[in-house]
């Protein structure tokens, strides 16, 4: 599969030998190169294919033929068996290139990481997942934004990923989790270093309601800044489409969508005003050819999605109570007469109401009550606006070139 997907997105690319991590001994090795932090996954990956295993790859960095003096003072002092014991003191797990866990989406990026150290849940399908990202600093409504599209997403069954930092990432995060969907956080750190500080409690929630959180980095690697870019093409290549909300000249969310297009998957893009510096990115993309969307009706329809109320009652966490008012509200309805068919009282009915309100699942409209929970068939847009990303060299959706054939043409002329 990666050598197909490499054929049609561009020149093909290496990728790790089917047995590079095959033995313990070449897995006590990876652990160890997965620690070295002068070897770029690119320069590591191109050593790999040369030398065919993890354990010819760390004996030929030992013995300086790879990687710098620092690498190589660390390839002969770090101990595997140290890195287990802390991958394991943060409830993670190792998982190599060709173990059945590694994603089979990532297999067909560029530089896929050797291995992944994992905590939580395992991956979810790839057509199933789809990456929010933007402004660390962002507006008030850029939070609300992501929010709210991770919310939806989360209600439609879809997988949210993102990157766990403040702003966009940790709103995309909370609003998959306010629709108690699973969301997973990519990591430029290792997984017991909480980056920013005040992540800490996010990444918990994360992890302890059925989410993810990895990294391609082992315990204690600190949040270096040139860990970042590298973490976004995980976050890209994990997902079918990426989402920009907001983000400014050479922010990080302009690199996530660059790996997307690569990768051939679709990139969806907010647009702000054009007076706005946090909509630089959005705009652009947008005149490159990534889908605008208005909000998360538009990505929906996008993606072919629709939220069915029945089957989302089914999967949140409701009590009957919130079950049976959430399933009286057929259109605009007064608390007093869901209170009557429910034989309630109107507080105990407008205490609900009020719960639901709160988590997003009802809203009210000029004193009555109605469910957010309204979806239509979307037969027609699932067979021609779908955004899984194919591995030709554009988007089924919108037709942006990946970012090599860009790149290529460009050369040519």
């Amino acid at each position: 599969m990666p050598d197909e997907a490499a054929d049609v997105v561009g020149d093909p690319w290496p990728v790790w030998p089917a047995g590079f991590a095959a033995s313990p001994e070449d897995v006590r090795a990876l652990l160890v190169l997965s620690g070295l932090r002068g070897l770029t996954p690119r320069r590591m990956l191109e050593v790999g294919v040369e030398r065919g295993s993890a354990a010819a790859t760390l004996a030929w960095v030992r013995a300086g033929k790879a990687g710098s003096e620092n690498d190589r003072a660390f390839a002969l002092t770090l101990d595997a068996d140290e890195v287990a014991a802390a991958m394991r003191a943060c409830g993670a797990r190792f998982v190599p290139w060709n173990t059945p866990e590694y994603p089979e989406q990532l297999r067909a990026i560029h530089d896929p990481p050797a291995a992944l150290f994992v905590a939580g849940a395992a991956f979810p399908d790839p057509t199933r997942a789809v990456a929010i990202v933007g402004a660390r600093r962002c507006t008030a409504l850029g939070r609300e934004i992501a929010r709210e599209v991770g919310r939806t997403l989360g209600l439609a069954g879809v997988t949210v990923v993102s990157g766990a930092a403040r702003g966009i990432d940790a709103a995309a995060h909370e609003g998959a989790l306010s629709a108690d969907a699973p969301t997973i956080a990519v990591l430029g750190c290792g997984l017991d270093v909480a980056y920013p500080p005040d992540s800490r409690d996010l990444l918990r929630r994360v992890r302890s309601r059925g989410g993810t959180v990895l990294s391609e980095y082992p315990p204690g690697v600190p949040p270096d800044p040139w860990n970042f870019p590298a973490r976004n093409r995980i976050v890209a290549g994990l997902c079918s489409a990426t989402v920009v909300v907001e983000g400014g000249e050479g922010s990080g969310s302009m690199i996530t969508a660059e790996h997307a297009m690569e990768f051939g998957r679709d990139v969806f893009a907010m647009p702000g005003a054009v007076t706005n510096p946090l909509a630089v990115v959005p705009l652009r993309l947008i005149r490159e050819g990534a889908t605008m969307i208005r909000g998360a009706e538009d990505l929906l329809e996008d993606l072919g999605l629709e939220l069915v109320q029945e089957e989302i009652v089914q999967r949140v966490n409701l009590s009957d109570t919130e079950r049976a008012v959430l399933g009286r509200l057929a259109g605009p309805t007064l608390p007093d007469r869901v209170a009557s068919e429910l034989r309630a009282t109107v507080p105990e009915v407008v205490g609900v109401l009020m719960r639901l309100e709160l988590r997003g699942f009802v809203r009210s409209v000029g004193g009555r009550y109605e469910s957010t929970l309204k979806g239509r068939p979307q037969a027609d847009a699932r067979s021609s606006r779908s955004a899984r990303g194919t591995p030709a060299g554009e988007t089924r959706r919108t037709g942006m070139p990946a970012r090599s054939s860009r790149l290529a043409a460009i050369d040519e002329r």
